[in-house]
C-alpha cells in the first residue's frame, strides 16, 4: 500500500502459525485507516460508513477472531487482547507502511487502545467510538469475567438465533429503534452469521472482565485521539469523559441523538468528525 496505488481488494495473510487474517481494502492514498468493529459484528458493520471516510484515506477492515469470516479456535486463550493485538500488529506490518490512522467502536475500541498503547510506533491517530479502558477494580474484573463466562455457556448451549434474540433486547440497543427496519435487519442478518463458538471465546479472551485494565496507562498514550460516545449511551458519556480528562491529547464529542452505535445512527455528523481528526494538523 506504499504510494498512491489503488488498493481496492480483499485478501489473506498469516499473522502467525495459528492464525490467518482476512482483510478488505478500499480507496487510495498514502495515510492508511485501520477500522475494529465491536463484539457480534464483522467488518461489514462499516460499509455504510465506508464512502465517507474514504475519499483522502485508503481503509482496511477486518474480521476479528471468533467474527464473520475469520477463525474461531476452541482455545478461549487465543482470544485474548495481547494476542489479538499482535496480530493486528503483524497485518499492519505485513501489508502496509506504518504508522496506521485507528478507529475502534466499543470492542474493537478496547482492543484499538491496547495496540496504540503497546505499539505505539503503529499508530498515527486513535479514534475512540463508544469505547472504554476496562474494568478498574479487580473485583469488577471477576465479577464481569463470571458473567461472560456464565453468558457463552449458555450461548453455546442455546446458538446463535437464541444469543442474538437476547443481545438485541439489551437496552445499550434501544437507541437503535430510530433505524429504518431494512438496517436493523441488516444488523441482525449479521450477527447470525457469526460462530457460536467464536462469540463464547470472545467473551471469554477478549470480555471486559478478561481484558487488562489500561486506566492507569491512558497517561502514556503519545497519540492524537478523538473519543466519541452518543448522548443517549449514558454509560459510555461519563467513561470517555473520565478518560477525557486522562489523556494527554484528547477531544471528547458527544453526538446527539445517537446511542452505542454511532456510526450507524448518525453517519454523517460521524464521518464529519472523523476526517476532520484525521486531516487536521492538531
Amino acid at each position: 500500500m506504499a504510494g498512491s496505488r489503488i488498493i481496492e481488494r480483499v485478501d489473506t495473510v498469516q499473522v502467525s502459525p495459528f492464525t490467518k487474517v482476512t482483510y478488505d481494502v478500499l480507496g487510495q492514498g498514502t495515510e492508511p485507516l485501520l477500522l475494529l468493529h465491536g463484539f457480534s459484528g464483522s467488518s461489514q458493520n462499516w460499509e455504510p460508513i465506508l464512502p465517507l471516510l474514504t475519499a483522502a484515506n485508503p481503509a482496511i477492515v477486518v474480521d476479528l477472531l471468533g467474527h464473520g469470516r475469520a477463525a474461531a479456535p476452541d482455545d478461549p486463550q487465543r482470544y485474548r487482547m495481547e494476542t489479538a493485538a499482535a496480530d493486528l500488529a503483524a497485518l499492519i506490518n505485513d501489508i502496509t507502511r506504518p504508522p496506521v490512522n485507528l478507529i475502534g467502536y466499543s470492542m474493537g475500541g478496547r482492543l484499538a487502545l491496547y495496540l496504540a498503547l503497546h505499539y505505539p510506533q503503529l499508530v498515527n491517530r486513535l479514534i475512540l467510538e463508544s469505547a472504554s479502558p476496562g474494568l478498574a477494580s479487580p473485583a469488577e474484573r471477576q465479577a464481569r469475567r463470571q458473567q461472560d463466562e456464565t453468558l457463552a455457556d449458555w450461548l453455546e448451549e442455546k446458538g446463535i438465533a437464541a444469543f442474538v434474540d437476547y443481545w438485541e433486547a439489551l437496552p445499550l440497543w434501544h437507541s437503535q429503534a430510530q433505524l429504518e427496519p431494512a438496517k436493523r435487519a441488516w444488523l441482525r442478518q449479521q450477527r447470525l452469521q457469526n460462530s457460536p463458538t467464536g462469540l463464547a471465546n470472545s467473551l471469554r479472551g477478549m470480555g471486559s472482565g478478561a481484558q487488562p485494565n489500561l486506566w492507569p496507562r491512558l497517561a502514556e498514550l503519545p497519540q492524537p485521539v478523538l473519543l466519541v460516545a452518543g448522548e443517549l449511551d449514558p454509560k459510555f458519556v461519563a467513561i470517555n469523559q473520565a478518560m477525557a480528562a486522562r489523556l494527554p491529547q484528547a477531544e471528547l464529542v458527544i453526538v446527539p441523538d445517537a446511542g452505542h452505535t454511532v456510526h450507524l445512527e448518525r453517519p454523517l455528523a460521524y464521518a464529519h468528525l472523523c476526517n476532520t481528526f484525521l486531516n487536521s494538523g492538531l
